[in-house]
């Protein structure tokens, strides 16, 4: 494997790393941008040791003095974290591979660095940018149920975006979300945003729906899977007419979500799962959590719950 300087690794750590980005590729789903990311990381390590014979001779402190050194040239700590991330991801591979590995980051202080706080709204915002729209006629009563949907789950605007009639219990009140890399996760709504999706769909979803079947929840007036910057253009509208003067994005009511739930004491993991967003550094420490527990915390601390 020749890096872009064309110097070349060894046939034995070009086989594990070439292992490491398929595994990347297939079991994690992530997007060949991501991946490179990772490769990159990895080389210049990798190549800062180049006399290591094998994985099994890298230490912690091999990883720490790498760390610092990075530190040295003034290398933003945000770069560095993603470095030990990419790191860490790495020899966990190689360890669950059957690689001897000598590596310990719980030795490797993690890499602190200050990150821009996501725009969010306080409950009262919050609810009055969701009333202001009223679900008069088939359109406003759509955007209402995907505001409300948005803000009661917590899922990404692509989720939302791509959500199928059939990822619903409209019995249990369920939704099932299809995240990044091809994760799954089960989130309850609060009441009245489903009270709002009902009605949307018995009321409002057969408006949009043309002659072309389609099982996509949210239509827009083509009867079509409505776009991001359709959906922009709806949040936009709605916050000026809410009167809300901070920036507004489809992300702020995830923030929102997360925030308001966390303030309202609910505990760092149970939010996590309910978003899916489980990093690297962090998925280790995730463990399976019952449905029934996951609607129990949400409907005791979300403000709609």
């Amino acid at each position: 494997m020749l890096s872009k300087d064309n110097r070349s690794l060894d046939p034995q750590k070009t086989a594990g790393l070439n292992n490491y980005i398929y595994f990347l590729k297939i079991e994690k789903g992530l997007s060949p941008n991501s991946i490179e990311s990772y490769k990159r990381d990895l080389l210049d390590f990798l190549f800062y040791y180049d006399s290591k014979p094998s994985f099994s001779n890298y230490t912690s402190d091999d990883v720490l003095n790498y760390l610092v050194s990075l530190q040295e040239i003034g290398l933003q700590n945000t770069s560095i974290a993603r470095k030990r991330s990419a790191l860490k991801s790495f020899f966990i591979f190689l360890h669950e591979e059957g690689e001897a590995i000598e590596v310990e980051f719980d030795s490797i202080p993690s890499i602190r660095y200050a990150q821009k706080l996501p725009d969010i709204l306080s409950v009262e915002e919050m609810l009055q940018l969701l009333r202001s729209v009223e679900p008069l006629e088939p359109t406003s009563l759509r955007n209402r149920a995907m505001l409300e949907l948005l803000y009661a789950t917590g899922m990404r605007v692509s989720e939302l975006l791509s959500l199928s009639i059939h990822q619903v219990d409209w019995k249990e009140r369920l939704v099932l979300i299809h995240g990044k890399g091809r994760k799954q996760r089960i989130v309850p709504t609060a009441d009245i945003a489903f009270d709002y999706l009902l009605k949307y769909r018995e009321e409002g979803r057969s408006k949009f729906k043309k002659e072309t079947e389609t099982d996509i929840l949210f239509l827009n007036r083509f009867g079509k899977q409505m776009s991001r910057m359709g959906f922009w253009k709806i949040i936009q509208a709605t916050t000026l007419k809410a009167g809300i003067k901070s920036h507004v994005s489809p992300h702020t009511f995830r923030h929102s979500f997360a925030t308001h739930l966390i303030e309202a004491g609910a505990n760092l993991r149970i939010v996590q799962e309910l978003l899916g967003h489980a990093s690297l550094n962090t998925t280790q420490i995730y463990t399976n959590i019952d449905t029934s527990h996951l609607i129990e915390i949400h409907r005791q601390y979300h403000p709609r719950g």
